[in-house]
């Protein structure tokens, strides 16, 4: 028996073709593959007692000759970088579930477990105390439900906790109730050029802040795009456009100043001694990575969070996430 009726499956047909345009309902779930042209999701584990970071990605990228999939793994201390270009991957438009296999390389992710292994390398986690999204529009603000975007961002846990093991090689590192950061982004495929950071170990304070940039393009529209997210316990501050936001980003320095009516926060961070590690950005149409993505794992950042013009928290890491890339046009 259909408990539903035809009302409830109709608006569900009307809510997964709107989600198709790469744009979403408010309160809509992001997690799922919208079916675009890239689907791309991202974890960061860090734990600041001995200085260990911990990045993992995935996408599933749509082409003709069957859909394919970008997976990384990335370690520091050690500059490690393992990468792939799987030939197969499944990827849920209801449910959080992806899964890749080729050969002995692979990805099988949903919202309580993250198992993945590219080549020598390997991450076995336990997701748990996720902190759920509180605002009706994701990461880009308004311009989440803005149908036909290239890129869309979100990101989806501020404040989880993750248990497991990390091997490389002779190297086996143990984790319990480190702190992960998750993402996605999706759409065309990736900006032409962009940039992005993240943060959550300050010391003592709870609070987390990512933010996200890019030329984001919409039919002969083209315009250079900042956004801040930042968790302080448990309140969510998201500055984007239209709101006030102003960004230098040049692989050396990150400065973002993000200003609304009530809040103001301020970003400076910096990249470390070691350099950064290249990552793999998928070419979709040409079922191809290329190395264009370059992210410090354990860069410095300074983030300060002023409301009505008062100092409500300034704090800094040394174990913050910073990027810049480009792709060809």
């Amino acid at each position: 028996m259909d408990i539903l009726g035809p009302a409830t499956h109709a608006a569900q047909r009307l809510v997964s073709l709107y989600r198709r345009t790469g744009a979403d309902v408010p309160f809509g779930d992001p997690l799922p593959s919208h079916g675009t042209e890239m689907e791309g999701w991202f974890w960061r584990l860090s734990d600041p007692s001995d200085g260990r970071v911990v990045v993992a990605l995935c996408s599933a990228n749509q082409h003709p000759a069957g859909d394919w999939s970008t997976a990384a793994i990335a370690l520091h201390p050690g500059g490690v970088v393992r990468s792939a270009a799987i030939d197969d991957v499944s990827a849920d438009r209801t449910q959080f579930s992806v899964s890749a296999r080729a050969g002995t390389d692979f990805v099988e992710a949903n919202a309580k477990r993250l198992a993945m292994a590219i080549g020598d390398s390997a991450v076995d986690l336990t997701i748990t105390r996720e902190f759920r999204w509180p605002k009706a529009f994701g990461g880009g603000g308004v311009a989440s439900s803005v149908p036909f975007l290239n890129q869309y961002w979100h990101p989806y846990r501020l404040d989880a906790k993750a248990s497991g093991t990390v091997t490389c090689e002779d190297q086996h590192w143990r984790f319990t109730d480190a702190t992960l950061y998750c993402e996605r982004n999706w759409g065309a495929g990736f900006p032409r050029r962009w940039w992005w950071g993240q943060a959550h170990d300050f010391g003592e304070a709870d609070v987390s802040v990512a933010f996200p940039g890019g030329l984001l393009e919409f039919g002969p529209l083209r315009q250079e795009v900042t956004g801040v997210v930042v968790r302080l316990q448990d309140r969510v501050l998201r500055i984007t456009p239209p709101a006030w936001v102003s960004s230098r980003c040049d692989g050396q320095r990150w400065r973002v100043d993000a200003r609304s009516a009530r809040y103001r926060v301020e970003l400076d961070g910096c990249g470390d001694d070691a350099g950064p590690h290249v990552l793999p950005v998928p070419l979709p149409a040409q079922r191809r990575n290329i190395d264009a993505d370059y992210e410090y794992l354990a860069g410095t950042l300074r983030c300060t969070v002023r409301e009505w013009g008062r100092v409500i928290f300034d704090g800094t890491t040394q174990l913050a996430g910073l990027e810049i890339g480009s792709r060809p046009a």
